[in-house]
Order: C-alpha cells, then structure tokens, then sequence
C-alpha cells in the first residue's frame, strides 16, 4: 500500500476509531497532529485539492471560533476560510486520511476504509 497520512486529533472519538481502524487492517499511517503541527497553506490547499471539496466542507461549525468568527457567513470566500483554518487548526474536520492523491474525511471513521481497496 501507499504510504497513508491520518490527519489525528487523539482527543477525539472518531479520530481515534478511525486510527483503530487502520491499525487493525496492518496500515501505520503517519500521523500528523494538526493541532500542534498546523498545515501550510499550501499543505491546506493540497489537502482540499485531494479531498476534492471546497473549504467550507471542511469546517467544524460546531467550534466556537466557527460562530465567533462568522464564518457562517456565505459570502465569505475559499482565500477566507483557508485563512480562518491556519490560524484556527481546531476548525478543521478530522480525521482525515491521505492515501496517493487522494483523501477523505472519516466521517465516519469507516470512511477511510474507501482508500484502502
């Protein structure tokens, strides 16, 4: 298999599961802890290139700095909410695994099973 990323936040549940879920398939991802190593820009552009979504796909709106921001707002523009996430990190929906050129949100955790078909 490719190498796999799993963006990981090990507080979370579902973060977590999905880890589980990969550990019991023999996949070690490497594991990026994007609250305490955010992504570049150009990382987070990346990212959503593989994921294949726009950048509000990929807010949490359940996070205070989602409201307190106004990042509901749907004027606001990609360029806005990519910057929102980089001084934000917590704003971004995990996990997430990274797989070649391809990436998806565990939403749920079983999702990261479509990449490793």
């Amino acid at each position: 298999m490719t190498d796999a990323t799993l963006y990981h936040n090990p507080r979370c549940s579902k973060s977590r599961a999905a880890l589980e879920l990969l550990q019991a398939r023999g996949v070690e991802p490497s594991i990026v802890r994007y609250l305490e190593t955010p992504p570049t820009d150009a990382d987070l552009r990346a990212l959503l290139r593989k994921l294949d979504i726009p950048a509000r796909q990929l807010l949490r709106s359940s996070e205070d700095e989602y409201k307190s921001l106004g990042l509901a707002d749907p004027t606001l523009d990609e360029d806005a909410l990519i910057r929102a996430m980089l001084d934000h990190p917590k704003l971004i929906e995990r996990p997430i695994l990274i797989v070649g050129e391809r990436a998806v949100v565990g939403r749920p955790p079983e999702r990261i099973l479509e990449l490793l078909a």
